[in-house]
């Protein structure tokens, strides 16, 4: 669908509540929709839990302020750790409610 933030579906669950969750990788396609990829719920409906893959690789010459190739020298995110002595590596994040509970 032109215009869909939807885009390369890549693994998909389902919730305890019958819930479909997609998770989509447009690899470097991301310039296209603007949109990042990888998230999920699990069936205990109070974690979210959001994979960022090979952060920093896909499409960077198309990233405003970096425009150019991403390389262990030069990368184009500094993600997780955001220090200068660190590369970027895949992270899988884990998100709870505040105060907990289910999450929608």
């Amino acid at each position: 669908m032109r215009g869909s933030r939807f885009a390369s579906p890549d693994n998909a669950t389902v919730d305890s509540q019958g819930r479909l969750w997609i998770a989509t990788d447009q690899g470097e396609g991301w310039p296209k929709t603007g949109k990042a990829d990888g998230l999920y719920a699990p069936p205990d409906d109070e974690t979210l839990f959001a994979a960022v893959q090979h952060p920093g690789t896909d499409g960077t010459t198309d990233f405003k302020g970096f425009e150019r190739e991403s390389s262990f020298e030069d990368p184009a995110t500094g993600w997780p750790d955001f220090k200068p002595d660190m590369p970027p590596r895949s992270s899988v994040l884990a998100i709870t409610k505040a105060g907990g509970g289910k999450i929608a």
